[in-house]
């Protein structure tokens, strides 16, 4: 697999990397023996995934689902494919409740895609730093939506979300840290995870019990 594409949605990946994890970072290893973490099922439609990360920027779960199924009721209850969002009136599409800004990225990114100038595809044959450069290409899409990208869709088994608040919170917490850690503590403290930081993420979000886990398969 180039890059590693798919590596978590892999049993024995996950069972080789709980092993690595566990015998490198005793906190982590107390973690993963209180978690029911198995694999990851991945959102193999690279473009959906994208829009509802967009859709769920800066909402509360319900509330950003509440909105996405109103998106997709005007379509039939699918996403509409990128040259439909773009012959839509923008009236249309706000009914369901996008706001302007989402729209305007939304928007970006199809136009992006019907013109070739971000390729989703091509993205599982780039090297991690590559595919945040695409990505971030598109208005709206920053650094922390391409790593969720990294991780959710392409499967890529060793990212870290450096600005990501809930691992943040679950770093303080599992370590115990009486204040939140720089981006140098959090940079020492996941060195110990490397190739594997993906999983480590992914048993620290489930740690906090967030709503990011919800793909991800238990016993």
């Amino acid at each position: 697999m180039a890059f590693g594409n798919g590596a978590l949605s892999s049993r024995s990946f996950w069972k080789k990397g709980t092993e690595y994890l566990m015998k490198r970072d005793p906190v982590i290893a107390r973690i993963i023996s209180g978690t029911s973490v198995k694999w990851l099922e991945l959102e193999s439609d690279y473009y959906s995934a994208l829009v509802e990360s967009i859709v769920f920027q800066q909402l509360a779960g319900k509330a950003a689902e509440a909105i996405l199924r109103r998106f997709k009721g005007l379509y039939k209850g699918k996403l509409p494919t990128p040259r439909q969002f773009l012959k839509a009136e923008e009236s249309f599409i706000r009914n369901a409740g996008i706001s302007p800004q989402k729209y305007s990225y939304i928007k970006d990114l199809c136009f992006k895609l019907e013109n070739g100038l971000v390729e989703l595809e091509s993205l599982k044959e780039k090297p991690d730093d590559e595919v945040v450069a695409e990505l971030t290409k598109v208005k709206g899409i920053g650094r922390w939506t391409a790593e969720m990208f990294l991780m959710f869709s392409l499967g890529r088994p060793d990212v870290f979300a450096m600005d990501d608040l809930g691992l943040r919170n679950a770093v303080i917490k599992a370590y115990k840290l009486r204040k939140p850690p720089s981006k140098e503590k959090l940079a020492a403290i996941s060195a110990k995870w490397k190739p594997y930081r993906s999983i480590a993420s992914l048993y620290l979000w489930r740690y906090k019990d967030t709503t990011l886990m919800s793909n991800v398969k238990e016993k």
